[in-house]
């Protein structure tokens, strides 16, 4: 195995990252598990910056006070910026050739389709991975080659471009060219065989390189040099070459601009920033999965209740883990033929089939999770440890990422879950919190690892069982040095103090124009004081709480998620809370969502 990071359901990944949308009709609540909030939460209250003075004229681009201080945070250098920010679009997106080595590939790939190679497009079993597979078989056709597609099988062959897999690739399509997509870039060793039997290799990858490069005819990879791309994940990379395709060699008939569902669908569910053209990806992207032809896609959005307008919540929490489902518990062939069929009846089983799948995985992820909670809760001291390493025979690998993000929302500590087989082999994941970076954290810990690699927040790795006890003492103790008391410690950042009088429809309109939120551009958590509730609140579901909140003479509609596992304390409360727009009856409301609530008192300021 080298490095592992899978694109996690969104309501398992790293809890400081996401956010959600959620409705109620009646006593119907639609919810996502969010970040957890705990009364020992600091509540830090983000300073209000001088807004006047400065080379930004906000006044001119924004008409709401609060906004423009959200947006100033940002690092904006020109009203320019903040304008393409607000109001993303297709024309922003920049010279597919600046990524590195992309001239390389598009000439080799050109020259393959000339001389008709046995093109072998080689991908990764979570939706990056079969989103940038179907979106380059797509384009790869429209110029009249069909290439092979091969995925690799999870626990069997590992991730990536493991001499197993590679070895069944060779036999299985004999290729004269492989694309290695959303993996490759640390595959020396690999690589290098596939060269010794006279294959070329390109490879389209973001994760993070090591000091030696695989010997590839092209590696497309933003994070080689600074090109300003980092936030890529593969299947944009894959839109941006076949963008550069298209530049270099028009094809009738191939609208790039219909394929950004696969684009906002990988970008999602991978969790990578949605800043620069992520943005514009994911929006226009979420358009497109509104309006798809995609057969299989409009049946796994019937069956995981999607409908539109697409938000980056419906991808992360509802289509992307039945994506990922799959390939998380097998292989991730299924996913990639849903997203290929033009087979209705083939569509409706397969996404009958992922749905199933993904209620599999659920249920072995939470097995896991109460069985490593047992074995942390009889050792872990928060005072003496700032991570949590857990391991057992017998854990699923293709789990492991979504159990350590839980174990983080139950924790606030950085935690690695690793599960043998058998034979003493161990295959783990690891997920992180702010203040440590996890791929240095590991590098410290090399000694009792056989392979790791990652990203800051993610991570995956192998060992043997008999090095578990060895690595978890040293990777605590790292943990230890590089983790400041502050950052161990859990905190609610709240964005801006609101009053009921602020939030009406034209706010509500000017924050919608932050959309879409996700990594990168976290939704605003706002702060109001003094709410008093006007009764007592409804329970929904037995664990929801409708609210009636008063704040002076203006009343609002409220719901605390999962309100009924904190004990309310006496009113005046203070609260933190995020809007989103709901409709219903044809009419636009503003629905509000109580993340944190506690008894009135002073909120910190940074």
């Amino acid at each position: 195995m080298q490095s592992r990071v899978e694109g996690e359901p969104r309501d398992e990944k790293s809890p400081a990252s996401f956010t959600r949308q959620s409705r109620v009709e009646g006593d119907q609540v639609r919810v996502e598990p969010s970040r957890t909030f705990t009364p020992q939460s600091r509540w830090i209250l983000a300073s209000r910056e001088e807004l006047n003075g400065g080379a930004i004229a906000w006044s001119e681009i924004c008409g709401s006070e609060c906004i423009a201080r959200l947006l100033s945070r940002k690092g904006f250098r020109c009203a320019e910026e903040v304008e393409d920010f607000l109001r993303p679009r297709l024309s922003l997106l920049s010279d597919p050739f600046l990524l590195p080595q992309m001239g390389a590939a598009v000439s080799r790939l050109l020259a393959a389709l000339d001389r008709h190679e046995r093109i072998v497009l080689f991908g990764d079993y979570d939706v990056d991975g079969v989103t940038s597979l179907a979106l380059l078989d797509e384009m790869l056709r429209a110029y009249g080659e069909a290439p092979q597609l091969f995925l690799p099988l999870r626990i069997e062959e590992g991730y990536g471009l493991s001499r197993e897999s590679v070895e069944r690739c060779l036999e299985k399509h004999q290729p004269q060219l492989l694309i290695a997509v959303d993996c490759g870039t640390s595959s020396v060793n690999e690589v290098a065989l596939l060269n010794e039997r006279g294959v070329d290799v390109i490879v389209l990858d973001h994760h993070e390189p090591k000091s030696q490069l695989p010997d590839c005819v092209a590696i497309v990879n933003p994070k080689l040099t600074e090109c300003g791309f980092e936030y890529l994940c593969s299947v944009g990379i894959v839109f941006k070459l076949c963008h550069a395709l298209l530049k270099t060699r028009p094809t009738p008939g191939f609208d790039l601009k219909s394929h950004l569902d696969l684009v906002a669908l990988g970008t999602v569910a991978d969790i990578v920033p949605l800043r620069g053209e992520n943005r514009v990806l994911v929006q226009r992207g979420a358009i497109e999965i509104a309006r798809t032809s995609r057969i299989g896609l409009k049946k796994l959005m019937e069956i995981a209740r999607v409908h539109p307008p697409i938000l980056p919540e419906d991808i992360g929490y509802r289509l992307g883990p039945r994506l990922n489902a799959a390939g998380r518990l097998s292989t991730a062939e299924k996913s990639l033929r849903l997203l290929l069929t033009q087979d209705e009846s083939e569509a409706a089983m397969l996404a009958a089939e992922l749905d199933r799948q993904n209620r599999e995985r659920q249920e072995v992820e939470t097995q896991i999770f109460v069985a490593a909670t047992e074995k942390i809760d009889m050792e872990f001291n928060a005072a003496r440890d700032a991570a949590i390493v857990a391991g057992a025979r017998g854990w699923h690998p293709g789990v492991l990422g979504i159990v350590a993000s839980r174990l983080i929302r139950k924790y606030h500590r950085p935690a690695i879950v690793i599960g043998f087989d058998e034979n003493g082999v161990g295959k783990g994941s690891g997920r992180s919190i702010e203040g440590l970076n996890l791929v240095e954290a590991l590098s410290r810990c090399a000694d009792s690892l056989d392979k790791y690699g990652g990203h800051e927040m993610a991570a995956g790795l192998a060992m043997r069982e008999e090095n578990f006890d060895r690595f978890a003492e040293a990777f605590r103790s790292t943990a230890r040095e590089l983790l400041s008391e502050e950052a161990l410690q859990r905190c609610l950042r709240l964005d801006h103090e609101l009053t009921f009088t602020d939030i009406d429809i034209e706010f509500l309109r000017w924050h919608e124009m932050l959309q879409p939120f996700g990594n990168g551009n976290p939704q605003p958590l706002f702060f109001a004081r003094e709410i008093e509730p006007v009764a007592p609140p409804r329970v929904v579901k037995e664990k929801h709480l409708i609210f009636r909140l008063r704040q002076g003479d203006r009343h609002r509609r409220a719901v605390y998620f999962d309100g009924m596992a904190n004990q309310l304390p006496p009113p005046p409360w203070d609260i933190a809370f995020r809007i989103c727009a709901d409709e219903y009856g044809g009419e636009t409301l503003i629905a509000m969502h109580i993340e944190a609530l506690r008894a009135t008192e002073r909120c910190k300021s940074d």
